[in-house]
């Protein structure tokens, strides 16, 4: 079935004679076969956003429609692997084309020739549901592939073989209760704009563990939970996502670069193949799957990339895993929308957005959730999505930022001020928030009793506090205070510098565990818990700054992993008698 374009206006191509197309038809335009995507139709005329580069194209070229919407290859091969916006593998692309991408160039998502040792895990004759296991490939040192039954397929296993095969290969066949034969792959396809379906959700109950101090203790985001990074140029939301990337003690990572700057892409390429796992001690790209689609490449397939992530990501769920999506960033692809929604002609929202942004934007995050996978195996897997925000100038008060919030439970705001400050992550405390807390309670008094939870809310009390203290201080100065509120002050300070402030390219503070978490702020309000009672019996304030153990305090988040247990508590030892001492002689006074 093809049409002929009437008009071409950058990314968008309208085509007439296309009566037996559907919207979401996946199309090739023009003598090259750009690929584009069907966005509506208005009786043969179809609107169609391209994925590529239009130049060159006019009135009068051919549309073929293959018939099919926008669908990514699933199976063996996808880790590792480095993706465009609409699953092409860019480093095939390198070695078949040079560093530039050709217009019109289509090559497999997953590698045809490459062979996969496939290993069955059930025999003839047993019965199967959608979502059963039916054998195993050992993709990467790090990842055991699960091949799944497609969804549409119940009945019996007719036969199956293990061996080395392609993605292509048949290696099982099922005949259904109507005596029907389906020749079953290690390959599936699914349309991107679909959800993958599982049997239910339940409410996420663990936290997802990055590592970060500022997110594990005072936010902490919930596996199967979703976040948004807001913030201005240059507060940091890029590298915060690095370290999520990087750290989060999940099974998969998803990266999206939908529309950053190709040099930010360029370093998480250059990154991520020499980073080491510190779950696995494998490197970190055996369990991560990277989608570049930068600001100079096609604005559509920026708009595509976000369901191409996601789609891989429920893919990876299905099988039991834990994954997390990190977007970076959904302003661009809002941004995509909003060229693409002008291209239409249809009828602007606020600030020229479309209408339907909080709703393209929930559709992502909806995607997140626990669930139990489908099968005969009660099978549990984890999307988490993490979206970054570029807010123009940093004010959030924006369409895209506004949509987001509606819909995410964790806000980590970025504070410019902080990050100018030299103070990383520039997550600000008294902007941020979590809605987990109470969700994840259960789990913290299970892991470190009622203590972990207490410390968290008394640290955020001294914080507020704090910000409170400093407007009086800037007015009459910090002597005019009391010995007290002088004493919030100094162990505010200690936590920001001493426990929120962490410096990524140290490799020991790069990653911090959650007991060590606990240990260091509890070391912190064990300091301000003492002197707090030592200023009640008479002891001086400024003797109880200058305890030696202060400098074991600023030196702690530095000791090494496999040390911290027994330093902090010989600090914690010597703080006690330190301001013991110090007690007893404001006693004699």
């Amino acid at each position: 079935m093809s049409g002929k374009v009437i008009k071409v206006s950058g990314p968008l191509v309208v085509a007439e004679g296309m009566q037996d197309a559907n919207v979401s038809d996946v199309v090739r335009v023009g003598e090259l076969g750009l690929i584009g995507e069907i966005l509506n139709m208005t009786g043969d005329r179809a609107s169609i956003q391209v994925y590529e580069e239009t130049s060159g194209l006019g009135p009068g070229a051919e549309v073929t429609t293959t018939g099919y919407p926008l669908s990514v290859e699933l199976g063996p091969g996808l880790l590792e692997n480095i993706y465009d916006g609409i699953q092409r593998p860019l480093t095939e692309v390198r070695e078949l084309t040079g560093h530039t991408i050709p217009r019109g160039v289509s090559i497999p998502a997953l590698n045809r020739s490459r062979m996969w040792d496939f290993v069955p895990t059930v025999k003839e004759g047993d019965s199967v549901v959608p979502g059963d296991v039916i054998g195993t490939v050992q993709e990467t040192t790090a990842v055991l592939h699960k091949i799944l039954v497609p969804v549409g397929v119940t009945g019996t296993v007719k036969s199956i073989k293990a061996g080395s095969f392609n993605v292509e290969a048949v290696v099982a066949v099922v005949t259904d209760a109507k005596g029907a034969d389906h020749e079953l792959t290690m390959m599936q396809k699914w349309p991107v704009r679909v959800n993958r379906p599982y049997v239910n959700k339940f409410v996420p109950n663990r936290p997802l563990m990055s590592g970060q101090r500022v997110i594990d203790t005072l936010f902490p985001l919930a596996k199967g939970g979703t976040a948004a990074v807001p913030g201005p140029f240059g507060s940091g939301k890029t590298v915060v996502q690095h370290q999520l990337a990087k750290w989060s003690d999940v099974d998969i990572v998803v990266y999206i670069g939908c529309g950053e700057r190709g040099n930010e892409m360029t370093d998480v390429l250059n990154e991520f193949p020499e980073l080491h796992d510190p779950r696995t001690g494998e490197p970190l790209m055996k369990r991560t799957v990277l989608i570049a689609n930068t600001s100079d490449m096609p604005v559509a397939a920026r708009e595509a990339s976000i369901y191409t992530g996601i789609t891989i990501a429920e893919y990876f769920r299905d099988m039991g895993y834990d994954v997390a999506v990190i977007a970076d960033s959904t302003s661009r692809w809002a941004e995509a929308l909003r060229e693409m929604s002008g291209r239409l002609e249809e009828m602007p929202g606020e600030e020229g957005y479309p209408a339907y942004l909080a709703s393209r934007l929930a559709q992502f995050y909806e995607r997140a959730g626990v669930v139990r996978c489908l099968g005969s195996d009660d099978r549990r897997g984890s999307l988490t999505a993490i979206g970054a925000v570029s807010p123009p100038g940093g004010d959030t008060s924006e369409p895209v930022s506004q949509a987001t919030m509606r819909i995410v439970k964790v806000f980590w705001g970025l504070d410019s001020s902080l990050a100018y400050a030299r103070h990383f992550p520039a997550i600000n405390w008294l902007s941020s928030y979590s809605l987990y807390i109470d969700g994840l309670k259960p789990w913290y008094d299970e892991q470190f009793g009622p203590a972990f939870m207490k410390n968290r809310e008394r640290a955020m009390t001294l914080l507020q506090e704090e910000a409170s203290l400093q407007e009086i201080v800037k007015l009459v100065g910090q002597d005019a205070l009391g010995a007290n509120d002088r004493l919030t002050l100094e162990t505010a300070k200690m936590i920001r510098e001493d426990f929120l402030q962490q410096n990524a390219f140290v490799d020991i503070d790069s990653y911090s565990s959650c007991d060590r978490q606990f240990k260091l702020l509890g070391m912190i309000l064990e300091y301000d818990s003492l002197c707090r009672a030592a200023l009640g019996k008479g002891a001086e304030l400024e003797k109880l700054f200058s305890i030696q153990a202060r400098d074991g305090i600023g030196r702690a988040k530095s000791v090494d992993a496999d040390k911290y247990a027994e330093v902090y508590d010989g600090i914690v030892k010597q703080m006690t008698a330190e301001i013991a001492e110090i007690t007893a002689g404001g006693e004699d006074q």
